[in-house]
């Protein structure tokens, strides 16, 4: 992810703070399923990326050394889906970050685990790793919606803002 684009979901984090009001508002039940959704599906993939970093830790113990990369792409998937999942849960302003690096590890997880397809931990690790990575840019979408909601109401940021959110999604 470029500077500019890290800027863009730092601002719409931000902006994700500021309350809504009328249709699509904190006490929306949409709202709160797209959260519980992303932080389930962020826990499954952890769950599944710590048995595969589990499996291919005996692997490398069997001798086979392909696996060492894979190992270390679990783990780290697996805490960023951690991290992820209890943001997400918990509703926190730092939601997008946390999906938007959880969305990059589950698909660097996911490459690097289908290279072994035909073993079935490494196939489940890697169907779990794409839900994740999918669902994490759903809720990053969701977030950006509703800071485009904010901006266009009365509570909306400072023009340079607004500019600067309207020239990312251009790009």
């Amino acid at each position: 992810m470029n500077r500019i684009s890290l800027f863009a979901v730092s601002v719409a984090v931000v902006l994700a703070s500021f309350p809504v009001r009328g249709a699509g508002g904190d006490d929306d039940p949409k709202h709160h399923e797209n959260f519980a959704k992303c932080a389930k599906t962020c826990a499954d993939c952890q769950l599944q990326c710590d048995a595969c970093f589990h499996h291919c830790a005996k692997l490398l113990a069997d001798g086979k050394k392909e696996h060492a990369k894979s190992m270390q792409l679990c783990v780290d998937c697996a805490e960023l889906c951690s991290t992820a999942a209890k943001l997400v849960a918990r509703h926190s302003p730092l939601s997008a970050l946390a999906c938007e690096a959880c969305a990059n590890g589950a698909d660097l997880c996911a490459a690097s685990c289908e290279k072994f397809d035909s073993d079935m931990h490494m196939a489940a690790c890697a169907k779990a790793c794409r839900q994740c990575a999918r669902e994490c840019r759903e809720m990053v979408k969701h977030l950006v919606h509703r800071v485009n909601q904010r901006t266009s109401g009365s509570d909306s940021p400072p023009t340079i803002v607004r500019d600067r959110l309207t020239s990312q999604r251009r790009d």
